[in-house]
């Protein structure tokens, strides 16, 4: 992060840099600690050729004024920045398309068709192939089977 020297914050105090710059040094203040202090040090050291309020009440009372001013010329203008908003803008128009869809789709069955394939997925009714081991296992078995029932007949 860039810092700035005591004497640019003691120009900027004196009021003698451009707007822009000005600016800069004012957002620059908010996340620097260390131009801060250099800052208010800067002030305090032209702390008395700052001009000095003789009487605080009435220079609040004339900003206060002036505030008030200000306020009822912003009311009294006539608003031509406004603009009324299209249908196409306001949140009914949203709504009204959301529950046209909902219906549309309703009437012509495609939720049935959702909820029936999603059945079909929840419980699948697949015929599960057993292994080859499995089947090798099976007909060993069934080959034992019918030779014990041979050494059986033969042993009769």
């Amino acid at each position: 992060m860039m810092h700035y020297s005591e004497q640019e914050w003691m120009k900027y105090v004196k009021n003698e840099l451009d707007k822009d710059v000005r600016e800069d040094y004012e957002n620059h203040l908010y996340s620097c600690d260390q131009c801060l202090e250099s800052y208010l040090m800067a002030v305090e050291a032209e702390e008395d050729e700052l001009p000095i309020i003789s009487n605080g009440a009435d220079f609040t009372d004339l900003v206060m004024a002036q505030i008030a001013d200000v306020k009822m010329e912003i009311a009294q203008k006539p608003q031509t920045g406004q603009k009324k908003k299209s249908i196409y803008q306001s949140a009914f128009f949203h709504y009204s398309i959301a529950a046209a869809v909902t219906i549309l789709l309703m009437t012509t069955g495609v939720f049935q068709s959702i909820t029936q394939y999603a059945e079909n997925v929840q419980n699948p009714n697949l015929q599960e192939e057993p292994s080859m081991t499995q089947g090798l296992v099976d007909k060993t078995f069934a080959w034992m089977d019918s030779l014990e029932m041979k050494n059986k007949e033969a042993g009769r």
